[in-house]
Protein backbone atom coordinates (compact mmCIF):
# COMPACT_ATOMS: atom_id res chain seq x y z
CA UNK A 1 0.00 0.00 0.00
CA UNK A 2 1.41 3.61 -0.80
CA UNK A 3 0.19 6.79 0.08
CA UNK A 4 -2.76 8.70 -1.73
CA UNK A 5 -2.15 12.02 -0.43
CA UNK A 6 -1.09 14.97 1.72
CA UNK A 7 -3.99 14.99 3.42
CA UNK A 8 -3.27 11.43 5.23
CA UNK A 9 0.11 12.61 5.57
CA UNK A 10 -1.14 15.66 7.17
CA UNK A 11 -3.08 13.32 9.61
CA UNK A 12 -0.10 11.37 10.30
CA UNK A 13 2.21 14.80 10.82
CA UNK A 14 -0.39 16.23 13.51
CA UNK A 15 -0.37 12.80 15.70
CA UNK A 16 3.26 12.44 15.86
CA UNK A 17 4.05 16.28 16.33
CA UNK A 18 2.11 15.51 20.00
CA UNK A 19 5.45 13.68 20.60
CA UNK A 20 7.82 16.89 20.39
CA UNK A 21 7.23 17.98 24.06
CA UNK A 22 8.79 15.29 25.01
CA UNK A 23 12.42 15.92 23.47
CA UNK A 24 14.79 18.72 23.50
CA UNK A 25 16.56 20.64 20.97
CA UNK A 26 21.05 19.33 20.03
CA UNK A 27 21.38 22.90 22.01
CA UNK A 28 25.17 21.80 22.42
CA UNK A 29 25.68 23.21 19.31
CA UNK A 30 24.55 26.77 19.88
CA UNK A 31 23.04 28.22 16.42
CA UNK A 32 21.23 24.35 16.47
CA UNK A 33 19.30 26.01 19.44
CA UNK A 34 17.30 28.07 17.61
CA UNK A 35 15.08 25.85 15.91
CA UNK A 36 11.47 25.53 16.85
CA UNK A 37 11.42 22.18 18.67
CA UNK A 38 7.31 22.14 17.67
CA UNK A 39 8.25 21.66 13.89
CA UNK A 40 7.74 18.42 12.06
CA UNK A 41 7.33 17.80 8.25
CA UNK A 42 7.70 14.64 6.06
CA UNK A 43 7.82 13.63 2.22
CA UNK A 44 7.65 10.36 -0.03
CA UNK A 45 9.67 10.54 -3.33
CA UNK A 46 8.76 7.36 -5.30
CA UNK A 47 10.43 6.14 -8.33
CA UNK A 48 7.54 7.42 -10.91
CA UNK A 49 8.41 11.20 -9.90
CA UNK A 50 5.27 11.39 -7.43
CA UNK A 51 6.11 13.57 -4.43
CA UNK A 52 3.82 13.74 -1.45
CA UNK A 53 4.63 16.21 1.49
CA UNK A 54 3.81 17.59 5.16
CA UNK A 55 4.10 20.24 7.61
CA UNK A 56 6.72 22.41 6.70
CA UNK A 57 8.41 21.07 3.52
CA UNK A 58 9.91 23.97 2.24
CA UNK A 59 11.78 24.64 5.43
CA UNK A 60 16.38 24.38 5.46
CA UNK A 61 17.64 22.02 7.81
CA UNK A 62 21.05 20.77 7.97
CA UNK A 63 22.20 17.47 7.33
CA UNK A 64 24.87 16.67 10.41
CA UNK A 65 25.31 13.25 10.35
CA UNK A 66 22.77 12.29 7.85
CA UNK A 67 25.51 13.78 5.41
CA UNK A 68 27.76 10.63 6.82
CA UNK A 69 26.00 8.42 4.02
CA UNK A 70 27.23 10.60 1.24
CA UNK A 71 30.10 11.34 1.94
CA UNK A 72 30.87 7.71 2.62
CA UNK A 73 29.40 7.01 -0.90
CA UNK A 74 31.39 9.57 -2.29
CA UNK A 75 34.64 8.16 -0.64
CA UNK A 76 33.89 4.81 -1.75
CA UNK A 77 33.94 5.92 -5.45
CA UNK A 78 37.06 8.11 -4.92
CA UNK A 79 39.03 4.98 -3.38
CA UNK A 80 37.27 1.74 -3.74
CA UNK A 81 35.89 -0.73 -1.17
CA UNK A 82 39.32 -2.45 0.04
CA UNK A 83 40.96 1.27 0.80
CA UNK A 84 38.22 2.65 2.84
CA UNK A 85 37.27 -0.21 5.22
CA UNK A 86 41.18 -1.35 5.55
CA UNK A 87 40.86 2.24 7.36
CA UNK A 88 37.59 2.16 8.86
CA UNK A 89 35.80 -0.77 9.97
CA UNK A 90 31.76 -2.25 9.28
CA UNK A 91 30.93 -3.00 12.46
CA UNK A 92 27.83 -1.18 15.21
CA UNK A 93 28.87 -0.20 18.02
CA UNK A 94 26.88 0.04 21.13
CA UNK A 95 29.06 3.23 22.42
CA UNK A 96 27.68 6.96 21.80
CA UNK A 97 28.15 8.63 18.16
CA UNK A 98 31.05 11.01 19.63
CA UNK A 99 32.86 8.06 22.14
CA UNK A 100 36.68 8.18 21.82
CA UNK A 101 36.17 4.68 23.49
CA UNK A 102 36.44 2.28 21.00
CA UNK A 103 39.51 3.93 19.51
CA UNK A 104 41.96 3.42 22.24
CA UNK A 105 40.61 -0.39 23.21
CA UNK A 106 40.50 -1.38 19.40
CA UNK A 107 43.48 -2.82 18.16
CA UNK A 108 44.39 -1.53 15.26
CA UNK A 109 43.04 2.23 15.76
CA UNK A 110 40.42 2.59 13.18
CA UNK A 111 37.27 3.93 14.24
CA UNK A 112 34.40 0.53 14.07
CA UNK A 113 32.04 2.20 11.71
CA UNK A 114 31.52 5.23 9.09
CA UNK A 115 28.25 6.64 10.97
CA UNK A 116 29.98 7.25 14.67
CA UNK A 117 31.84 10.49 14.36
CA UNK A 118 35.47 8.91 14.56
CA UNK A 119 34.52 6.76 11.51
CA UNK A 120 32.76 9.65 9.42
CA UNK A 121 35.64 11.97 10.07
CA UNK A 122 37.94 9.74 8.59
CA UNK A 123 35.89 9.22 5.85
CA UNK A 124 35.31 12.74 5.06
CA UNK A 125 39.75 12.64 5.19
CA UNK A 126 39.20 10.24 2.11
CA UNK A 127 37.36 12.87 -0.26
CA UNK A 128 39.77 13.51 -3.28
CA UNK A 129 40.83 17.29 -3.73
CA UNK A 130 43.75 19.43 -3.72
CA UNK A 131 42.27 22.02 -0.81
CA UNK A 132 39.18 22.21 1.74
CA UNK A 133 37.23 24.17 -0.72
CA UNK A 134 38.02 21.39 -3.66
CA UNK A 135 36.75 18.70 -1.30
CA UNK A 136 33.76 20.48 -0.33
CA UNK A 137 32.67 21.65 -4.00
CA UNK A 138 32.98 18.17 -4.94
CA UNK A 139 30.83 17.04 -2.31
CA UNK A 140 28.16 19.98 -2.79
CA UNK A 141 28.21 18.63 -6.76
CA UNK A 142 27.71 15.28 -5.45
CA UNK A 143 24.73 16.10 -3.75
CA UNK A 144 23.57 18.56 -6.11
CA UNK A 145 22.70 15.65 -8.02
CA UNK A 146 21.41 13.26 -6.26
CA UNK A 147 19.03 15.80 -5.29
CA UNK A 148 18.81 17.40 -8.20
CA UNK A 149 19.34 21.03 -6.51
CA UNK A 150 21.72 23.36 -8.17
CA UNK A 151 21.24 25.16 -5.45
CA UNK A 152 21.95 23.36 -2.24
CA UNK A 153 25.14 25.01 -0.42
CA UNK A 154 25.98 24.94 3.53
CA UNK A 155 25.05 27.02 6.20
CA UNK A 156 27.93 28.97 7.30
CA UNK A 157 26.38 30.46 10.71
CA UNK A 158 25.96 26.48 11.69
CA UNK A 159 29.14 25.62 10.22
CA UNK A 160 31.56 27.98 12.27
CA UNK A 161 28.96 27.75 15.89
CA UNK A 162 30.15 23.48 14.89
CA UNK A 163 33.77 24.51 14.12
CA UNK A 164 34.07 26.70 17.47
CA UNK A 165 32.17 24.31 19.87
CA UNK A 166 33.64 20.88 18.05
CA UNK A 167 37.23 20.02 20.93
CA UNK A 168 35.76 17.11 20.99
CA UNK A 169 35.78 15.57 17.07
CA UNK A 170 39.21 17.56 17.28
CA UNK A 171 40.14 14.90 19.95
CA UNK A 172 38.95 12.18 17.66
CA UNK A 173 41.30 13.45 14.97
CA UNK A 174 44.09 14.00 16.94
CA UNK A 175 43.84 10.31 18.31
CA UNK A 176 43.31 9.01 14.85
CA UNK A 177 46.09 11.35 13.95
CA UNK A 178 49.04 9.52 16.64
CA UNK A 179 47.80 6.06 14.84
CA UNK A 180 47.95 6.99 11.54
CA UNK A 181 44.43 6.58 10.36
CA UNK A 182 44.54 10.61 9.35
CA UNK A 183 47.24 12.56 7.99
CA UNK A 184 46.30 15.91 7.13
CA UNK A 185 46.12 19.01 9.55
CA UNK A 186 43.35 18.84 12.27
CA UNK A 187 42.34 22.06 11.85
CA UNK A 188 41.51 21.60 7.67
CA UNK A 189 39.68 18.52 8.28
CA UNK A 190 37.45 20.01 11.06
CA UNK A 191 37.18 23.21 8.73
CA UNK A 192 35.39 20.48 6.23
CA UNK A 193 33.67 18.18 8.40
CA UNK A 194 31.62 20.53 9.56
CA UNK A 195 31.05 22.35 6.65
CA UNK A 196 29.80 18.89 5.64
CA UNK A 197 27.54 18.78 8.36
CA UNK A 198 26.14 22.29 8.25
CA UNK A 199 24.86 21.54 4.33
CA UNK A 200 21.26 22.38 4.37
CA UNK A 201 18.40 21.08 2.33
CA UNK A 202 14.47 20.60 2.15
CA UNK A 203 12.56 17.69 2.95
CA UNK A 204 11.58 17.25 -0.66
CA UNK A 205 15.63 17.09 -1.38
CA UNK A 206 16.60 14.83 1.34
CA UNK A 207 13.30 12.45 -0.02
CA UNK A 208 14.36 12.21 -3.71
CA UNK A 209 18.19 11.74 -2.38
CA UNK A 210 16.92 8.67 -0.30
CA UNK A 211 14.92 7.57 -3.64
CA UNK A 212 18.04 7.40 -5.11
CA UNK A 213 19.80 5.17 -2.63
CA UNK A 214 16.21 2.76 -2.63
CA UNK A 215 16.78 2.66 -6.23
CA UNK A 216 20.36 1.08 -6.30
CA UNK A 217 21.83 4.45 -7.02
CA UNK A 218 19.75 5.40 -9.84
CA UNK A 219 18.65 8.69 -10.47
CA UNK A 220 14.13 8.21 -10.81
CA UNK A 221 13.94 11.13 -13.45
CA UNK A 222 16.63 10.41 -15.67
CA UNK A 223 17.82 6.89 -14.63
CA UNK A 224 21.15 7.90 -14.71
CA UNK A 225 23.42 5.57 -12.58
CA UNK A 226 24.53 8.25 -10.05
CA UNK A 227 25.89 5.76 -7.39
CA UNK A 228 27.02 2.42 -8.61
CA UNK A 229 24.84 -0.14 -7.30
CA UNK A 230 27.05 -1.93 -4.93
CA UNK A 231 28.18 1.28 -3.20
CA UNK A 232 24.70 2.34 -2.58
CA UNK A 233 23.77 -1.11 -1.37
CA UNK A 234 26.98 -0.42 1.15
CA UNK A 235 25.21 2.72 2.01
CA UNK A 236 22.16 1.22 2.89
CA UNK A 237 23.50 -1.42 4.95
CA UNK A 238 25.36 0.84 7.33
CA UNK A 239 21.90 2.92 7.71
CA UNK A 240 20.29 -0.57 9.10
CA UNK A 241 23.12 -1.98 11.27
CA UNK A 242 24.35 2.24 12.46
CA UNK A 243 22.07 5.06 11.16
CA UNK A 244 20.03 5.57 13.94
CA UNK A 245 22.85 6.29 16.43
CA UNK A 246 21.97 3.26 19.62
CA UNK A 247 18.59 2.70 18.81
CA UNK A 248 19.25 1.05 15.51
CA UNK A 249 18.31 -2.21 16.54
CA UNK A 250 14.94 -0.97 18.36
CA UNK A 251 14.38 0.91 14.74
CA UNK A 252 15.31 -1.95 12.86
CA UNK A 253 12.40 -3.86 14.83
CA UNK A 254 9.81 -1.25 14.74
CA UNK A 255 10.21 0.60 11.30
CA UNK A 256 12.56 -1.83 9.32
CA UNK A 257 13.58 0.49 6.86
CA UNK A 258 17.60 1.81 5.96
CA UNK A 259 17.56 4.53 7.65
CA UNK A 260 20.19 8.15 8.91
CA UNK A 261 19.20 10.55 11.12
CA UNK A 262 21.02 13.54 12.34
CA UNK A 263 21.18 15.84 15.07
CA UNK A 264 19.31 18.67 13.53
CA UNK A 265 16.14 16.30 13.44
CA UNK A 266 16.48 15.18 10.22
CA UNK A 267 15.63 11.48 9.22
CA UNK A 268 16.58 9.83 5.83
CA UNK A 269 15.12 6.87 4.79
CA UNK A 270 15.64 4.44 1.68
CA UNK A 271 13.00 1.78 0.72
CA UNK A 272 14.02 -0.57 -1.37
CA UNK A 273 12.56 -0.21 -4.64
CA UNK A 274 10.02 1.85 -3.15
CA UNK A 275 10.44 5.57 -2.25
CA UNK A 276 12.28 7.55 -0.27
CA UNK A 277 11.67 9.45 2.49
CA UNK A 278 12.46 12.53 4.70
CA UNK A 279 11.67 13.96 8.08
CA UNK A 280 12.59 16.68 10.18
CA UNK A 281 11.49 17.48 13.66
CA UNK A 282 14.49 18.84 15.62
CA UNK A 283 13.24 17.95 19.14
CA UNK A 284 15.49 14.99 20.16
CA UNK A 285 15.33 11.96 22.34
CA UNK A 286 18.06 10.90 24.74
CA UNK A 287 20.35 9.19 21.85
CA UNK A 288 20.00 12.03 19.72
CA UNK A 289 17.19 11.30 16.78
CA UNK A 290 14.11 13.31 16.13
CA UNK A 291 11.25 12.04 18.74
CA UNK A 292 8.33 12.81 16.36
CA UNK A 293 10.05 11.77 13.45
CA UNK A 294 10.68 8.11 14.91
CA UNK A 295 6.88 8.28 15.63
CA UNK A 296 6.10 9.28 12.05
CA UNK A 297 8.26 6.96 10.69
CA UNK A 298 6.48 3.73 12.96
CA UNK A 299 3.05 4.87 11.76
CA UNK A 300 3.93 5.03 8.59
CA UNK A 301 5.75 2.34 8.10
CA UNK A 302 2.89 0.42 9.70
CA UNK A 303 -0.19 2.11 7.38
CA UNK A 304 2.24 1.73 4.33
CA UNK A 305 4.09 -1.59 4.84
CA UNK A 306 7.30 0.08 4.81
CA UNK A 307 9.43 -2.50 6.55
CA UNK A 308 11.89 -4.65 4.70
CA UNK A 309 11.67 -7.63 7.35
Amino acid sequence: MQCQSNTELEALVEEAKQQTQHGKIADYIPALALADEDKLSVALYYPDGRCYSAGDIDENFTLQSISKVLSLALALMDHGEEYVFDRVGQEPTGDPFNSIAKLETNKPSKPLNPMINAGALAITHMIKGDSVEDRLQRLLAFIRRLSGNKSITYNHMIAQSELETGHLNRSLCYFMKQHGVINEPVEELMDLYTKQCAIEMNCLDLARIGCVLAMDGADPVSGEQIIPWDIARICKTFMVTCGMYNASGEFAIKVGIPAKSGVAGGIMGSIPKKCGIAICGPSLDDKGNSIAGLKLLEMMSKNYSLSMF
